[in-house]
């Protein structure tokens, strides 16, 4: 059990590193992903994670892999994309899912050929899928300052960005908090996707946003509980992931989302809130 569970993180440091970069990817991701799906915003987190690539592409295309260039290039592209989107939906009759999903396909297609350019296809696959067992300290660095960052601006956008989700017409009475809130939400998502990216590429790091919080919501009702369980399935998931990667010979990054989703489809069956077969079985007389 030892050398099955616990001697692939005590014998090798990238394995070490792999896991601190996940777990600090799940506590910064996973609450962005809860309020991202009780928003009903889950496919803007998919097209934002392809929105990232063309500005990393930029930044590799210009410094190489260096870590600053393409995380602000990331950065850039992701903030640009929601812009275009947001002129798009006000000025034409077009809605916002059409307008994103036409950014997304641009995007993803810039983001290859720029890319192409330049790398091989080595460095094409790192793009597309990530190499979380090369981590180096600057970028597990980045990854648990954008977790930190996440957590203390939710913390302070907290009560217009839960209401909105509740009451968006009775916040707009009250208060002009729940633009800056939104304003401030996007571009949290932004900063997690870019950190998932460095990790898992920008195929699968939306996979550590939406998977989690999707968890989440078929084992509590609350708020506070669904990200409880978002985090620990982020974390559950990165954990076996690498050891399911480390003894199988799988892709890390792969690894680690297929997890997530074998913990999302347990979920549908048997999650206390909503799941298939928790459904079918008899409540108790009143149980809600």
């Amino acid at each position: 059990m030892y050398d099955l569970l616990i001697a692939p993180f005590l014998e090798f440091e990238f394995m070490r590193r792999a896991l601190a970069g996940t777990v600090a990817l799940a506590f910064g991701a996973a609450p962005v992903g809860v309020i991202l799906m009780l928003r009903r915003m889950s496919l803007v987190g998919d097209t934002m994670a392809h929105a990232i690539l063309p500005g990393a592409a930029i930044g590799f295309l210009v410094a190489g892999l260096d870590l600053f260039a393409m995380t602000a290039g990331g950065i850039a592209a992701g903030l640009l994309v929601a812009l275009l989107t947001g002129v798009v939906t006000r000025l034409t009759h077009i809605k916002e899912d059409a307008a994103l999903a036409a950014f997304f396909l641009m995007s993803l297609a810039l983001g290859v050929v720029i890319v192409s350019m330049r790398g091989t296809n080595v460095d094409l696959l790192d793009f597309l899928f990530g190499s979380v067992l090369a981590l180096d300290d600057e970028t597990l660095l980045l990854i648990a300052s954008i977790a930190t960052v996440s957590l203390v601006v939710l913390a302070v956008i907290w009560r217009p960005l839960v209401l909105e989700c509740v009451d968006p017409v009775f916040l707009r009475s009250v208060s002009r908090a729940g633009a800056l809130a939104h304003i401030a939400f996007l571009g949290l998502l932004v900063l997690n996707l870019v950190g998932g990216f460095q990790a898992l590429g920008t195929l699968l790091a939306v996979g550590m946003v939406i998977v989690p919080a999707v968890v989440g919501r078929f084992w509590a009702k609350d708020l506070t509980g669904m990200i409880v369980v978002a985090i620990a399935t982020g974390i559950l998931s990165a954990y076996s992931g690498l050891l399911l990667s480390y003894h199988t010979g799988v892709p890390s990054g792969p690894a680690i989302i297929l997890v997530a989703g074998g913990l999302y489809v347990l979920s549908v069956l048997f999650g206390r809130v909503g799941g298939i077969v928790t459904g079918l079985l008899p409540r108790r007389h009143l149980e809600a």
